[in-house]
């Protein structure tokens, strides 16, 4: 069967707009971003046929994009930038029961993210939206391995600080580690 770019791009758009708007926080630039990396990904003359290749091609695509869009703008964002600041660890709360407890705490989330330094936003939306591997996104960074797994560790505790006297309950302890 005969790789089908158009299909490979598709089933790619909404994890390539979650990781925008982990990159940009703003839904309509990274409606535009995604267009714009979909835009390039079908018009591109060699393209990876692999599934896995092909996803990493696409995601560098729109994190090259969203960069290019910022030096264009003179607005310079540092992606590569790591928070070390580790605040104490702490909160409880109910787990929703209802479609408005949901959308609440969804919008807590975003509204969370968007307090985070952009390379945590970044690592976030790479791991956690996007479901890259850790070795995935050190590839697509290229940083070691060791450099992810610090980096996803801060940024998701300082989403946890950041949602910590919320609604939100934290995740459950998973081979030793919690949120």
């Amino acid at each position: 069967m005969a790789f089908d770019r158009r299909q490979a791009v598709q089933n790619h758009a909404a994890q390539l707009y979650g990781y925008a708007v982990s990159l940009c926080s703003d839904p309509t630039l990274a409606e535009d971003l995604a267009q714009e990396t979909i835009t390039k990904a079908i018009a591109a003359r060699r393209i990876p046929h692999d599934k896995a290749a092909f996803r990493a091609w696409m995601f560098r695509i729109l994190r090259n994009t969203f960069i290019d869009h910022t030096r264009r703008t003179g607005r310079l964002v540092a992606l590569d930038a790591d928070d070390t600041d580790d605040r104490a660890d702490s909160g409880t709360g109910d787990v929703p029961d209802n479609y408005e407890d949901g959308l609440v705490n969804a919008l807590t989330v975003r509204f969370a993210l968007e307090k985070l330094k952009p390379g945590q936003r970044e690592i976030i939306g790479l791991i956690d939206i996007a479901g890259f591997s850790y070795a995935e996104a050190a590839a697509l960074l290229e940083v070691p391995d060791g450099t992810i797994m610090s980096r996803i560790s801060r940024a998701r505790k300082n989403l946890a600080d950041a949602i910590v006297d919320t609604n939100i309950v934290p995740m459950p302890r998973r081979m030793g580690r919690s949120l």
